[in-house]
C-alpha cells in the first residue's frame, strides 16, 4: 500500500486559525439572531397591543343601554389598515361570545394580575401573532382579541441575518487569504531549507545558510547545522585516523620488510637471530603505534560513545599494575601504586568512563616506563575540598622541562629523549590529554619530588 501523504504545515496552521474563527462567527451569529428577533417581537409585540388598546377604546355602552363597538365600517378599515400584513380582531362579551370581529380560534384569557396575554394561533392557514387585552366595562370584562400575520417580522429576521452575518463571513474569507499569504511567507525559509537540504551532495557538510525568518525555524536551521558540525568532525577524524595510520605504519612495516630480507640473504646464524630480533622489535613498534591510533580514533569519537558510571579507582590501579609488571620488571623499573592503602575502594569512586580512565592509565604508564626513571608510581589523592579525585603518574626520571609540556600534548610532538630512542610517535600525551577533556579535566603536567622526574595527574569528580 502506498504510504499516506503527510498533511500539509500550511494547511494545518490555516486549520488552526480559521475553524475556531468560524465556530466563533456560528455562535456569534446565533446570538445575534436571537437577540435581534427578540427585540423585533417586542417591536411588533408592542404595536399589536397598541392596535388592541385602539378597538378597545371604541368598545362602551350605547344609548340604549347595550355594550357595543363604537366604529363605523370606514373607521373600522382605517384603524386595521396595513399595507403588508392581515390584521384580524375580535371582541368578545364576558361570556366568550362574539360581540364584533373575525371568528378567531379560542385563546388563553389573561389571569386576573395581568392585563393581557400573548400567544401564537393559524388562521385561515396562516401562522397569526395575537394578542388578548381585557377591557372593563360598566365592571363586566370584555375581551380585545387582536391577530397580525407574521410575514414582516420574518422578513425582518432574515434581513437581520444577511446584512449582520454575511458580511462577517466575508471578512473571515479577506482574513483566510491574508492568513493564508502570512503562513506562505512565514514559512518560505522552510521551503528553501528543504531544497537546499534535497539538492545538496553527500560530501557537502558546509552549514546551510540560513535566512533572517521565525525563531523555531531558526532553531531547524540551526539544529541541521549543528549535526552537519558534528558528521564534519567525524568524517574530518575518520580521514585523519586513516591517513596517520597510512602515514605512520609505512616505516616499521618497510623496516620489517628490510629487515627480513637483509636475514633471508645472510643465512648464518648470529645474523638471522640479531635479524629476528629487530623484526620483533619493529612489529612491537607497529602494534604499539597501531593500538595508539585506534585510541586517538575512540578519543575523536568519544563525545558520542561516552558512558559516565560510579567507578572505584582503587580496583583499575590494581589491574594497571598487573597488565604493565613484566614490561617494568624487564625494564627494571619499580612499579607500585601509593594511596590505596589510606581508605577503602568508595573513597576514591568518581564519575568518569572505564575505558577512558583506562586508557589514562596504560599510555601515562607506558610513556614512563618508556622516558622515565627507575621508580614509577600511580598515586590516589584527595583534592582539598574533597570533591574530587587526583589520578596521578609520578616517575623519578629526567622530567620535561616547563617551557616544552605544552607542546608535548600535541598530536605528534616528541620530546629529544623519544626521537632519540625512535620507539614513539607522539600520541601517548595528545590521547590522555584528549580523553581527561572528554571527562571535564585536564592533564596537567608538573615536576615530580623533589623537582625531579614528571609527575603527570588528571583531576576526576568524586561520585
Amino acid at each position: 500500500m502506498p504510504a499516506a501523504v503527510a498533511p500539509s504545515l500550511r494547511i494545518r496552521m490555516l486549520q488552526h486559525v480559521m475553524l475556531p474563527l468560524v465556530l466563533i462567527w456560528l455562535i456569534g451569529t446565533i446570538a445575534t439572531l436571537g437577540v435581534a428577533s427578540y427585540f423585533t417581537e417586542q417591536a411588533f409585540d408592542r404595536a399589536l397591543l397598541d392596535d388592541a388598546y385602539s378597538i378597545a377604546s371604541q368598545v362602551g355602552p350605547a344609548p340604549d343601554g347595550q355594550v357595543v363597538l363604537q366604529l363605523t365600517s370606514s373607521e373600522l378599515t382605517a384603524a386595521l389598515f396595513d399595507q403588508a400584513e392581515a390584521v384580524y380582531f375580535s371582541v368578545l362579551r364576558p361570556d366568550g361570545t362574539r360581540l364584533a370581529g373575525e371568528p378567531l380560534p379560542p385563546m388563553p384569557l389573561p389571569g386576573t394580575a395581568e392585563g393581557h396575554v400573548y400567544g401564537n394561533i393559524l388562521y385561515r392557514d396562516q401562522p397569526v401573532r395575537a394578542v388578548v387585552l381585557r377591557h372593563s366595562v360598566d365592571g363586566a370584562d370584555y375581551h380585545v382579541v387582536m391577530a397580525h400575520t407574521t410575514r414582516i417580522r420574518g422578513a425582518l429576521v432574515q434581513r437581520l441575518l444577511v446584512f449582520g452575518a454575511l458580511p462577517l463571513l466575508l471578512l473571515l474569507g479577506l482574513l483566510a487569504v491574508w492568513l493564508w499569504r502570512g503562513i506562505q511567507r512565514d514559512l518560505a525559509p522552510l521551503s528553501q531549507l528543504q531544497a537546499a537540504l534535497a539538492h545538496r551532495d553527500a560530501n557537502d557538510l558546509s552549514p546551510v545558510p540560513l535566512a533572517p525568518s521565525t525563531q523555531e525555524i531558526d532553531e531547524v536551521g540551526q539544529a541541521v547545522n549543528a549535526l552537519f558540525e558534528r558528521l564534519g568532525r567525524n568524517v574530518r577524524a575518520q580521514r585523519e585516523f586513516a591517513g596517520n595510520v597510512a602515514h605512520e605504519l609505512r616505516t616499521p612495516l618497510a623496516g620489517i620488510r628490510a629487515l627480513a630480507d637483509y636475514g633471508l640473504a645472510h643465512p648464518g646464524t648470529a645474523v638471522s637471530r640479531q635479524q629476528l630480533q629487530q623484526i620483533a622489535t619493529s612489529a612491537g613498534r607497529a602494534g604499539r603505534l597501531v593500538n595508539q591510533l585506534l585510541d586517538l580514533a575512540m578519543a575523536d569519537e568519544g563525545e558520542l560513545a561516552l558512558k559516565r558510571e560510579r567507578l572505584a579507582l582503587g580496583p583499575l590501579v590494581g589491574q594497571t599494575i598487573v597488565r604493565h609488571l613484566d614490561k617494568a620488571d624487564a625494564r627494571g623499573v619499580d612499579l607500585g601504586a601509593r594511596g590505596l592503602d589510606d581508605a577503602d575502594d568508595a573513597a576514591f569512586t568518581v564519575w568518569a568512563d572505564a575505558a577512558l580512565v583506562e586508557g589514562i592509565l596504560d599510555n601515562l604508564v607506558d610513556n614512563a616506563l618508556r622516558y622515565g626513571g627507575r621508580t614509577l608510581t600511580i598515586a590516589l589523592q584527595d583534592t582539598p575540598a574533597r570533591d574530587a579525585c587526583v589520578l596521578a603518574v609520578v616517575d623519578d626520571g629526567p622530567g620535561i622541562p616547563a617551557s616544552a609540556r605544552q607542546a608535548l600534548m600535541q598530536r605528534w610532538a616528541q620530546g629529544r629523549d623519544g626521537e632519540k630512542l625512535g620507539q614513539g610517535a607522539g600520541l601517548g600525551l595528545s590521547i590522555v590529554a584528549r580523553y581527561a577533556q572528554l571527562l571535564g579535566s585536564e592533564l596537567r603536567l608538573d615536576s615530580g619530588e623533589d623537582g625531579r622526574g614528571l609527575h603527570a595527574s588528571v583531576t576526576l569528580p568524586r561520585a
